[in-house]
């Protein structure tokens, strides 16, 4: 294999810092975008360190010197602040693929999200649409994944922050009536396939959902999260405009995460796309979420 000279922005997060851990032991030589005081990035070993911020351009030509294939991860997800979402998703990837490109960065591969295909869209959803946009008229080589619900045995933010919802109430409220149909994909899984995408020529131009291999209603994962923490509690039901309502009144409460308006919605609408053509081109084999639970 080819060894490359890879930018990872979001370097330091939990999917980010996996990847540049997997790339350095490939023969690649890494360099990590990480924001200024990030404590995530003690994750980080026998890679290249940069500090950035892709909503600020002029850090970004430093980082981008020299490099081959830039990984794009940086974003923001579960934030209540909608202009945060058009700052870093929409106008962070903007910044970041004038700069590739002014770098002759030969290969951009974006992350870019399943909820950009949601039929009813959300702040996070539409930055995510709007970041794919970008990419594919940037003028580079480009390659987009979507990936699912990521999860691991011992999180992923929004598949964690969803387990901590389940398990905090005596009887849990469901969002909705339950049934969307998620299809989530294992940290470790979602970091094969963005693997395979690098330095491979069958890829350019190309988008890939990157799921999981078991699709359970979103009624089911919660009964299942349950299970794996040895409780039985009954999961009830609840109207979304009850929700909507429960969610500005938490929200004025301070609360957040799970009962803001944008993760409701995603909580009600399908995440199980059609990966096909990353089993064919990337050899994207993953595992259903009962076995990737239990590693």
């Amino acid at each position: 294999m080819e060894r490359l000279s890879i930018l990872v922005t979001g370097g330091a997060g939990e999917i980010g810092s996996r990847l540049v851990r997997r790339l350095v032991e490939d023969g690649h030589h890494v360099r990590a975008l990480v924001l200024p005081g990030d404590p995530g990035r003690a994750r980080l070993e026998d890679c290249e360190i940069a500090e950035g911020d892709v909503t600020r351009p002029e850090t970004l030509g430093p980082a981008l010197a020299g490099i081959h294939t830039v990984y794009h991860l940086a974003a923001v997800l579960l934030v209540e602040e909608p202009e945060l979402f058009v700052r870093v998703n929409i106008e962070g990837t903007r910044n970041l693929v004038l700069a590739a490109r002014d770098a002759g960065v030969e290969h951009f591969i974006h992350v870019s999200s399943a909820s950009a295909v949601y039929p009813r869209s959300t702040p996070y959803s539409r930055s995510k649409r709007v970041g794919e946009r970008i990419v594919r008229s940037s003028g580079l080589t480009w390659t987009i994944v979507r990936p699912t619900l990521v999860y691991e045995r011992g999180g992923g933010l929004e598949f964690r922050t969803f387990a901590e919802y389940v398990a905090r109430f005596p009887v849990v409220p469901l969002v909705g009536d339950g049934r969307a149909r998620k299809n989530p994909v294992h940290a470790d899984d979602l970091v094969h396939g963005l693997l395979a995408i690098c330095g491979n020529p069958v890829t350019h131009s190309k988008l890939y959902n990157l799921c999981g291999g078991e699709v359970l209603s979103v009624r089911e994962l919660a009964e299942l999260v349950l299970a794996r923490r040895g409780r039985r509690r009954p999961v009830i039901p609840v109207p979304l405009p009850l929700c909507r309502i429960a969610a500005a009144l938490y929200g004025r409460l301070g609360g957040r995460a799970m009962l803001m308006r944008h993760t409701l919605a995603g909580l009600t609408q399908d995440a199980d796309l059609d990966s096909r053509s990353a089993v064919r081109d990337l050899g994207y084999n993953p595992r259903g979420i009962r076995q990737g639970l239990a590693l």
